[in-house]
């Protein structure tokens, strides 16, 4: 809401309300007053810079505030508006690449897990062809003892025959 100031009078630029005791209260403060707090309270976006492009250099020069006229106080408030829209843009943006940096880490483990999953697989044939092979062994392995067995017990007759 802009508020012209008397003529005569600092220029004032309206802060927002408060209720205070069933009244309600506006909140006001001098631009000169402002201009005075201006190296902190310009990272609060209540003053330029004397470049506001310093205030959000990662912004596209389209997308950078405008300087305000510092005689109208809805061109201050409309800077203080895009500045605090800039803000929250650039708040957007940091947790959108922090979400895409999860995101790759997430894609990273997804892909071991798959590779692990796969080797798995591979280890699992790889188990039941050498469990097979080992049945199978063992077989010949019970059948080649029942021959030499066989085989002990002829040469024994043989050998009593004899």
């Amino acid at each position: 809401m802009a508020r012209e100031a008397p003529a005569g009078s600092p220029p004032h630029i309206c802060l927002g309300f408060s209720r205070c005791r069933g009244h309600f209260l506006l909140g006001v403060i001098q631009l000169d007053a402002l201009w005075k707090l201006k190296p902190d309270f310009c990272s609060a976006y209540g003053a330029p810079t004397e470049d506001p492009a310093l205030l959000f250099p990662e912004l596209d020069q389209q997308l950078q505030p405008l300087p305000p006229r510092h005689d109208s106080l809805e061109s201050m408030q409309v800077f203080q508006q895009h500045c605090q829209i800039a803000e929250e843009y650039h708040e957007v943006r940091k947790e959108i690449a922090l979400l895409e940096e999860r995101k790759k880490e997430l894609l990273a483990k997804l892909a071991q897990a798959e590779e692990e999953k796969g080797d798995a697989a591979q280890l699992a044939r790889e188990f039941e062809a050498l469990t097979e092979e080992n049945r199978t062994l063992k077989l010949a392995q019970s059948q080649c003892v029942e021959q030499l067995e066989k085989l002990r017990i002829q040469y024994q007759k043989r050998q009593g025959s004899s």
